[in-house]
């Protein structure tokens, strides 16, 4: 008798998944304040150099004297003689007025990494993702060695603590040692939270509540996160905000057990009946002694059975050893790298666009909640590579179009116009994230499948350390960010074109299938328009998504 089996008798969605839920809801909501408390607390305020003919003068006084230099933030005034301003020949600017939003203070304005000091603002953030690389490979080590459940503690706490000191900074070594160790964090109590709740809920009920949990949850967490900062006033009192309900998670072990899958994997199989016979006492289930016997002595005689007929060498990187795989991995990790690093600078890059960057920030976070609803009406109907190849191509058409909106337009007087193109252009990257995880799943063969898909996202979250510094590009020249990111959207849209479609198709179990998975494939093939299978899609692909979950 198998864990499912068990977890069946056990109750596979009851009281006891309910509380899993409620915990992976948190968790969302924890994660998605701690991921993006770098835009956040990084939100430059409208700046110009401190005069102090202009210390008691109206913002809008001071609006129409810099409107006359050719860098109205940064130029450092010798005088101001009727209202004409007299720009300094030699010098910088070591003083400026702020024109803070509902008086909120953030990191850049308070440290005045402003004008030629910008880049520290970036390095700081760059750091972070640093931590963030380091993170996953540590606490992913952490989870297998000594359990979920306290791995998943502790590297809550740990991005909680990175917060809480990050309060402290006072200059840019200190700042970004404690932006680092907030890093350490990041994602890993979402996906081990995730795996807890994929684990112990019913196969059937495992999309609708994962999606539907992660959608409205993390949802909420980006739309209400820009209004904590500014109920709080500064960027100190919101990481206090982001960080001290994360105390939350040390209520965890009192509401959901460790992951029984883990126990039975590395034998512990007394404290796996412990577990399951919890689930059924919550559930209100009654399960025979004899249920449990049966399933330790299954367990028992399957891994005698593996280790005796143990012959699998297929390794992560051995995808690279053979021609076309190696081809097909190196596509399929470029493409993800872009796709990290576009997710970021569209979500992150929403100053100057004419609106708050606070309220841009919350309401295009919507399409998260779109963008899940568009996948599962969509992505069975077009087949992975469509879904992929078109919400890429689409994205680098929006934020290219964005771009050359940017450079000829005046954002202040078209701030509704930039609105919608930023929200359609993050609409875009978020549907295409989110197909590109499912796809690459298919695509990598089951016996690399777990390792690689945790080496593609470290890969991604390496470069998306770049995110700070392709914004920090919007200085020299205002659209460059966007244009980045559609050459960056276009290059992965391509790529799609070198992959196989896997909808519908047996998905590859090792190297070896991998090597020889769609060889009569050609590059321009989308299953969509193939009408011989377009009966069988929905189920096919059904199926085929079951097969990974197990």
């Amino acid at each position: 008798m198998d864990f499912d089996a068990v977890l069946k008798k056990c109750g596979n969605f009851g009281r006891f998944q309910f509380l899993v839920l409620l915990c992976f809801s948190l968790t969302n909501l924890l994660s998605s304040m701690h991921y993006f408390a770098q835009t956040i607390i990084s939100f430059t305020p409208k700046h110009w150099c401190y005069h102090e003919k202009l210390s008691n003068a109206s913002f809008d006084e001071i609006r129409a004297v810099y409107a006359q230099t050719t860098d109205p933030h940064c130029t450092l005034l010798d005088g101001i003689v009727d209202g004409q301003p007299i720009v300094a020949e030699v010098g910088k600017c070591r003083r400026w007025i702020y024109e803070y939003e509902s008086g909120y203070k953030s990191v850049t304005s308070d440290l005045n990494w402003v004008c030629e000091e910008a880049i520290q603002s970036a390095i700081g953030q760059s750091l972070y993702f640093v931590g963030s690389v380091i993170g996953t490979v540590f606490f992913g080590y952490l989870a297998d060695k000594i359990g979920r459940l306290p791995a998943l503690i502790c590297t809550t706490l740990t991005g909680a603590i990175g917060d809480f000191l990050t309060t402290f900074s006072t200059n840019l070594p200190i700042y970004s040692i404690f932006r680092f160790i907030s890093g350490l964090s990041t994602d890993t109590f979402y996906y081990l939270m995730y795996i807890m709740v994929f684990e112990y809920l019913s196969p059937r009920k495992r999309t609708l509540g994962l999606n539907m949990v992660t959608g409205i949850f993390y949802f909420l967490g980006l739309a209400l996160s820009p209004w904590y900062a500014l109920w709080s006033g500064s960027w100190r009192g919101y990481l206090y905000i982001a960080s001290v309900p994360a105390l939350l998670v040390l209520i965890y072990p009192f509401l959901i057990c460790e992951s029984a899958q883990w126990l039975i994997a590395t034998q512990q199989y007394d404290r796996a009946v412990k577990c399951l016979k919890h689930v059924a006492k919550i559930n209100k289930r009654e399960v025979k002694d004899e249920v449990f016997d049966e399933f330790i002595a299954h367990y028992k005689q399957k891994t005698s059975e593996e280790l005796t007929k143990k012959t699998n060498k297929d390794t992560f990187w051995g995808m690279f050893r053979t021609p076309r795989l190696r081809k097909f991995a190196i596509m399929m990790l470029l493409k993800n790298i872009f796709l990290a690093l576009a997710l970021d600078v569209i979500s992150r890059n929403m100053e100057g666009l004419g609106s708050s960057p606070f309220v841009l920030f919350s309401t295009t976070s919507v399409v998260y909640v779109v963008g899940g609803l568009t996948i599962i009406l969509l992505q069975n109907h077009i087949g992975r590579k469509g879904m992929a190849f078109s919400t890429f191509l689409v994205s680098a058409i929006i934020i290219g179009a964005n771009s050359i909106l940017i450079a000829f337009l005046d954002t202040e007087r078209n701030a509704l116009l930039f609105a919608i193109m930023t929200g359609l252009g993050r609409y875009g990257v978020v549907v295409s994230y989110e197909a590109e995880a499912q796809y690459s799943s298919e695509f990598l063969p089951t016996t690399v499948r777990g390792r690689g898909m945790a080496n593609i996202h470290v890969a991604g979250f390496a470069f998306t350390s770049l995110h700070s510094y392709v914004i920090y590009l919007g200085y020299f020249y205002k659209p460059l960010p966007s244009i980045c990111i559609s050459l960056v959207m276009f290059l992965a849209a391509i790529l799609c074109l070198s992959l196989p479609e896997t909808m519908n198709q047996k998905l590859p179990q090792t190297l070896k299938d991998g090597e020889d998975f769609a060889r009569n494939q050609r590059w321009y093939y989308f299953v969509c328009f193939d009408k011989t299978l377009s009966k069988m899609d929905g189920d096919v692909s059904n199926d085929r998504h079951c097969d990974i979950e197990k």
